[in-house]
């Protein structure tokens, strides 16, 4: 029998300043991040004001995890020390494997409107995978299959599979599911999910609710909702349409030392890592820092 997956927790996002300066809302971080594991943190980037964002984030250096971004609106041109460079754009998906260390600058561009946004998700990599070689798996929206079911609902596949359908992302060890979901008003949404690992729902836009009733507390752009176990979740609109990221991975249950951009198991290994930045023997792959 199907078990529906209730909200444990509700979290709403906080605006912070990273980077050069760049203001976006932290929906979670390192305080948060024990509930989330494989995740670490989801930061939402949107804004219509240049000035909030254009200074971007400068070089900088990621071992020991993965980033990813899906973009709405704009740009951000990127660079790494592998000597890639390239832009993402509206729909886009980059997923960076940082593995034994890559250094990369991203610099977010607005569009003709002077809007630029999107969102950034970190994932955690187990200690086996580490110090594996740095990868990209850059998707353009095409790329991405869209899904319609009953009553307009549609769902966007960046990874993980909606009935016969699987995303373009694959080969990731945490074993993600990134779903971005739109539903009308007056409609009802299910989607099974796997029991034990962790699940849990950004939203975007609109109102709706976590729940197989339109009785659920409504949750807002900016909310994030974690969910118990169980195989199934379920979401349902009134009035209002409703849009949400559906993400869910399997829980590494690792030690986690985590400083800045770099995520290790022990005090040990970050302190070396840090080190090493310092020194100039930082990468281990590819062609050698850009800085």
């Amino acid at each position: 029998m199907s078990v529906l997956r209730k909200p444990r927790r509700v979290i709403r996002s906080q605006p912070v300043i990273e980077g050069a300066g760049v203001h976006l809302n932290r929906a979670f971080g390192h305080s948060e991040a024990p509930g989330f594991d494989p995740f670490l943190l989801l930061d939402d980037f949107r804004s219509s004001r240049p000035d909030r964002y254009l200074k971007g984030f400068p070089w900088h250096p990621h071992r020991g995890m993965e980033t990813i971004t899906y973009m709405l609106e704009g740009i951000v041109e990127h660079g790494d020390s592998m000597g890639n460079s390239g832009t993402i754009g509206p729909g886009d998906v980059q997923w960076m494997t940082a593995g034994s260390g890559i250094v990369h600058q991203e610099m977010p561009r607005g569009n003709a409107a002077g809007k630029m946004g999107g969102f950034q998700l970190w994932a955690n990599l187990p200690a086996t995978h580490k110090m594996m070689a740095p990868r990209y798996q850059e998707i353009p929206a095409h790329r991405i299959p869209e899904v319609f079911l009953d009553d307009g609902i549609c769902v966007r596949v960046v990874c993980g599979q909606v009935g016969d359908v699987t995303g373009p992302v694959t080969d990731i060890v945490i074993d993600p599911q990134y779903l971005d979901v739109s539903m009308p008003p007056h409609t009802r949404f299910s989607h099974f999910v796997t029991p034990g690992y962790t699940v849990f729902a950004y939203v975007v836009e609109g109102r709706g609710g976590f729940a197989e009733t339109v009785a659920a507390p409504p949750q807002e752009n900016g909310s994030v909702v974690v969910f118990e176990d169980g195989d199934r979740i379920a979401a349902t609109t009134a009035d209002d349409a409703f849009r949400f990221l559906l993400i869910s991975g399997k829980p590494i249950g690792e030690p986690v030392a985590w400083r800045g951009p770099i995520v290790m198991n022990t005090r040990e290994e970050l302190e070396l890592a840090f080190r090493e930045y310092r020194d100039g023997s930082f990468i281990k792959h590819g062609a050698g820092s850009p800085r």
